[in-house]
């Protein structure tokens, strides 16, 4: 039935209560009824799946807590305990933009943020949500899920299944005789591999998008045949060279070291230990096929938190090491000549350097206010978990930006951060 017919209905029914009951019946009930009718069938606005890179704002916010009713996945199962996440009053967090005080509802509105967390000292200080989320709705990460990957292969490090320093091609044999052939792990984990990739998300011939139009097409392994016919473009470990298709390769380096599919070995090693509080699902290449390790995971607002605090232990659940020791410093950290270091990437118009699939912080004299020696797994449209173990603090931030890459956008965010660490000092 249609809105008009349900109100018609009603303004019918109230009139015959009028003319029976003599105005004894208010015309509030039968109004309230339909009004309530039509917010119970409000409808979500969830986008086609080819279309998830030039999405309207109409649609992104639905369609990025909906990517499971568009995509095959796999669910990543939760434990018997919940990791508890003490919640402490919201801390007003103020700062400057366009010359102007800000608050964090503006900071939301501003930027078309989902949900904001942070977390300090293993306290929930801010918690908030935008754009119809609550603490229920898992919202994807897009690039992020980089950073959990790259955890996961130092997990199967710390098992003894993985040797960082052997080439890729032992594990993936698929790869052999392309631009993979000779590159290790370790250059694989800082996209150093040499392999020339295009990563324009918006340009329908790039490598990118022909990677998620084999996804869209169910094929098994047609990813690694994508990346097997790659060329080489530079050495070894000489270039940065940003490629999500390379990132997906730890997900297929994970399965075929462990024979686990990469959603069951996080949830062994981490998901389920940790106390995640709600299942996750992440994304598959095809039906029932392989995690696609460089985009596509999806978890509640505090879960993404407790992976944050989970890095901030160090690797480290109930006494137990995960990760091997050492690894988050190495994951994390840059000689300051390298290729890789802050200020280094796309020819020195980026502030951020490059770690084991994580974003590194300027550190000493040239870090920013706050951040100094902080790492973040960062997303497009605006995806953020942030780590800073010096402030012992984690943020979370989702983001529905207009465009994949906002550079305003992410240096606003990083100010909110800033001036959140500040707060609680």
């Amino acid at each position: 039935m249609s809105m008009k017919m349900r109100a018609a209905g009603g303004l019918f029914t109230m009139t015959v209560g009028l003319l029976l009951n003599g105005c004894a019946q208010t015309a509030s009930t039968p109004i309230e009824a339909a009004n309530d009718s039509f917010k119970q069938e409000k409808r979500a606005y969830i986008g086609r799946a080819q279309d998830l890179y030039d999405l309207s704002p109409l649609y992104q916010p639905d369609t990025y807590r909906n990517m499971d009713q568009l995509y095959f996945t796999r669910d990543v199962a939760r434990g018997e305990q919940v990791y508890p996440l003490p919640q402490k009053p919201n801390i007003d967090v103020t700062y400057q933009a366009d010359g102007a005080k800000q608050t964090a509802d503006d900071f939301m509105r501003r930027n078309h943020v989902g949900g904001v967390l942070i977390i300090k000292d293993g306290n929930v200080v801010l918690e908030k949500y935008g754009l119809g989320n609550d603490a229920d709705s898992r919202w994807t990460s897009f690039s992020v899920v980089k950073s959990i990957s790259s955890t996961l292969v130092g997990a199967a490090v710390q098992q003894g299944h993985i040797n960082v320093k052997a080439p890729i091609t032992q594990y993936l044999p698929a790869l052999k005789g392309g631009a993979y052939d000779g590159v290790t792990v370790e250059q694989m984990l800082r996209m150093s591999s040499g392999a020339d990739w295009n990563e324009t998300y918006r340009d329908p011939a790039s490598d990118r998008r022909k990677m998620f139009e084999l996804q869209l097409s169910n094929t098994p392994d047609a990813l690694v045949k994508q990346l097997s016919q790659l060329k080489r473009k530079s050495p070894p470990g000489t270039v940065f060279k940003y490629s999500t298709g390379e990132s997906h390769l730890q997900s297929e380096l994970i399965h075929a070291a462990t024979g686990m599919t990469t959603s069951d070995y996080l949830s062994d090693r981490i998901w389920a230990r940790m106390g995640m509080e709600q299942p996750a699902y992440w994304q598959l290449d095809a039906q029932a096929g392989q995690e696609i390790g460089s985009s596509g995971f999806s978890a509640t607002l505090k879960d993404y938190g407790r992976f944050g605090q989970f890095i901030l232990n160090d690797g480290v659940i109930d006494g137990e090491r995960i990760l091997p020791k050492g690894w988050m410093d190495k994951a994390t950290e840059v000689d300051p000549a390298s290729y890789l270091a802050p200020g280094k990437l796309y020819g020195g118009d980026y502030i951020l350097g490059y770690g084991y699939q994580w974003w590194l912080f300027p550190t000493g004299k040239a870090a920013r206010d706050q951040h100094d020696g902080a790492f973040e797994a960062q997303g497009i449209f605006g995806q953020f978990v942030y780590v800073n173990r010096k402030e012992n603090v984690v943020a979370v931030v989702w983001s529905a930006w207009p465009e994949p890459e906002m550079d305003t956008r992410e240096m606003e965010t990083y100010d909110f951060i800033a001036a959140a660490i500040k707060a609680l000092k």
